[in-house]
């Protein structure tokens, strides 16, 4: 038979199939399976609807055949099969589907058959590897085969074949070998396996390969009691299917347990340790899917840099689409693992990629309402799984209150834990306000490196005073979510070096500090003086105790910011950051002995004296924050004078 061009698109554009439509060419394995998985799902129809019974999925397969001597790949099947007209219509014309046209005129049908091949051009991915392909196919009903030939772009033919059963069979001639490109790969029994495996594992009916394996030979008692002895193996070979066909995730979860759900987890998602939390949902309706969701127990080592890739793995009908579809988890529940089974997909003529619609966002959406609802219960009833989780990835939960403004805030504040001074244990605000004082205005917090060094800083000692909790923020993150969320339960969030701290005064407590500070003019101002635009202002503290001198922090940025920021000028070399600076108040302890010693200096007009002891006062403020010293030689010679 003459060849014939095909109908719709031109060299151009089955270069383009070929080239741009998809981005990897192992896919081809998979188009070529579902495909295949298609035909045997119409002929599964068309013999029940004809009344055949007894029929069982056991009854076809499909296989595979690698021939490295002639350079051919085989997948077979005992499907419907095609006609000669069939052929050409759906082999010939780019872009034609026969498994489109079969779901559209038999509705009924579809929804208990997985019709993946929507599309005709799945089948022309074939061509990235295969530089000839024959189909030989044998229609259901009829006794003569046609074989549908091409090379590509120069077009096809359509010939009387020889099919001893009905099916199809489509044969690949591989390309050569180039240095980049090592087509050979293809005809390797453990590459195959894997890409079954890969993306074809779900698939209801058998795939099968004829595979190489070997065993010990058979030895008599007296060869094995010889010392000498060594067991000889020999190979054989023997049909193996390579597809698990059943997903885990369709079993009704009753029939699961929960060794079944863990070690699936392990090996398909390369961990080693069982997840914290399964989470396995069907749903069905206007959009049906199937989900199984995990919570690891510990951080992946890449989970916090940039190459980590985020997203659940997306199915449809058991056949993977992509492996890591971002669009289905929102940033701050990007540590969930999982995977997402819907037959209700726009899919692209690729299907690798997906239609931006609504059957993706509403999927979204009720994934990320079960997380959210999940990780609730898991607070309330297995606070210990839950806390563990906090642990690994409560950072990303912060960053998500923080992230885009706060436009997630209310979504997740329920979820953030912290430490505090009150508690070995992580605590949530809900937690911190129902221990609240009646007399407490604010939700106290501070800032630092750990919950040890917090515990010793100067502000702490008029909140181990009062009896208020404090809660400590050690993650850089922590101070910038907070003055997101602003307030809990009507509770707002104030640091506890914050220039006013809400706690009230009597009348006589006033002007007692009223009289103090008038007292201390002079010694304040001299300070003041001495540190010029260092501070932004010199009080007599009525937060310290035991400490001589700390920061509190004015309006605006805090001291904990500005070290945030600070870090990240480094790295990022971005100077204006590093720039920016916060209000710093120094606070003086009247009552503590170095008082007396500033105010005899100041008195005697010893200006050299004041200055070195203010300078002092300010550097040791600088060293309680954890900031760095702006001339470290001097501090350390003010010491040395100190001491002669």
């Amino acid at each position: 038979m003459s060849k014939k061009q095909f109908k719709a698109e031109s060299k151009r554009m089955l270069d383009l199939m070929i080239n741009s439509i998809y981005t990897n060419r192992e896919i081809f394995l998979r188009e070529i399976i579902s495909n295949a998985s298609d035909a045997i799902d119409k002929r599964y129809y068309e013999e029940a609807k004809s009344g055949k019974t007894g029929l069982s999925r056991e009854n076809f397969e499909i296989r595979i055949e690698p021939n490295k001597d002639d350079r051919t790949l085989t997948i077979s099947d005992n499907g419907i099969g095609m006609s000669a007209e069939e052929l050409e219509e759906n082999l010939g014309i780019i872009a034609k589907s026969g498994s489109l046209g079969f779901k559209t005129e038999n509705e009924e049908a579809a929804k208990d058959t997985d019709i993946i091949g929507q599309f005709g051009v799945g089948f022309y991915s074939a061509f990235m590897v295969a530089k000839h392909i024959e189909v030989t196919s044998r229609k259901l009903g009829e006794e003569q085969a046609h074989v549908w030939i091409s090379d590509g772009a120069d077009g096809y033919s359509v010939e009387d074949g020889s099919r001893d059963e009905v099916g199809t069979t489509v044969q690949l001639t591989l390309r050569d070998d180039t240095e980049d490109d090592k087509y050979d790969e293809f005809l390797e029994e453990y590459r195959l396996r894997s890409l079954v495996t890969k993306y074809s594992d779900y698939i209801r009916y058998p795939i099968v390969m004829n595979v190489e394996k070997s065993k010990m030979k058979e030895a008599s008692e007296e060869e094995k009691a010889k010392e000498d002895y060594q067991p000889e193996y020999e190979t054989y070979r023997e049909d193996e299917r390579l597809n698990s066909m059943v997903p885990i995730w369709k079993k009704k979860k009753s029939e699961i347990t929960a060794e079944e759900y863990n070690e699936f987890y392990k090996s398909k998602f390369f961990d080693w340790n069982d997840p914290l939390k399964v989470i396995h949902t069907n749903v069905e309706g206007v959009i049906s899917y199937d989900a199984l969701l995990f919570i690891p127990s510990q951080v992946p080592f890449n989970y916090y840099t940039k190459d980590f890739k985020k997203g659940l793995q997306l199915y449809s009908s058991g056949v993977m689409i992509m492996d890591h579809c971002e669009d289905l988890l929102p940033d701050y529940f990007s540590f969930v693992k999982g995977l997402v089974d819907s037959p209700d997909l726009s899919l692209n003529i690729s299907r690798e990629m997906l239609q931006q619609d609504r059957q993706l966002k509403a999927i979204a959406q009720r994934l990320e309402k079960k997380i959210s609802s999940t990780l609730l219960e898991m607070q309330e009833k297995d606070r210990e799984s839950y806390d563990k989780m906090f642990e690994a990835f409560g950072m990303q939960l912060k960053y998500g209150v923080y992230d885009q403004y706060g436009v997630h805030k209310d979504k997740l504040k329920d979820f953030i834990e912290f430490y505090s001074s009150t508690t070995d244990e992580l605590a949530t605000f809900k937690e911190y306000v129902s221990r609240m004082r009646d007399d407490q205005k604010y939700i106290y917090y501070a800032t630092g490196e750990s919950k040890e060094k917090i515990a010793k800083m100067p502000q702490m000692d008029l909140f181990k005073e009062k009896g208020y909790e404090v809660l400590y923020c050690t993650d850089e993150i922590d101070e910038f979510a907070l003055k997101i969320l602003q307030n809990y339960d009507d509770k707002e969030f104030k640091s506890i070096s914050d220039k006013d701290l809400g706690f009230e005064m009597s009348d006589e407590e006033k002007k007692a500090q009223e009289e103090k500070q008038e007292e201390a003019k002079d010694v304040l101002t001299a300070v003041k003086e001495a540190l010029g635009d260092k501070v932004a202002s010199v009080i007599l503290s009525t937060r310290l105790k035991d400490h001589p001198v700390c920061f509190a922090s004015g309006d605006g940025l805090s001291l904990e910011m500005e070290k945030v920021l600070k870090a990240q000028a480094e790295i990022t070399g971005n100077k204006e950051v590093g720039a920016i600076k916060a209000d710093k108040i120094l606070e003086l302890n009247g009552d503590h002995p170095f008082f007396a010693a500033l105010k005899a200096a100041v008195d005697s007009d010893n200006k050299e004296k004041v200055s070195d002891y203010a300078q002092l006062l300010y550097d040791q403020a600088l060293i309680i924050e954890g900031l760095p010293i702006d001339d470290p030689v001097a501090f350390s010679n003010r010491i040395c004078n100190l001491m002669k």
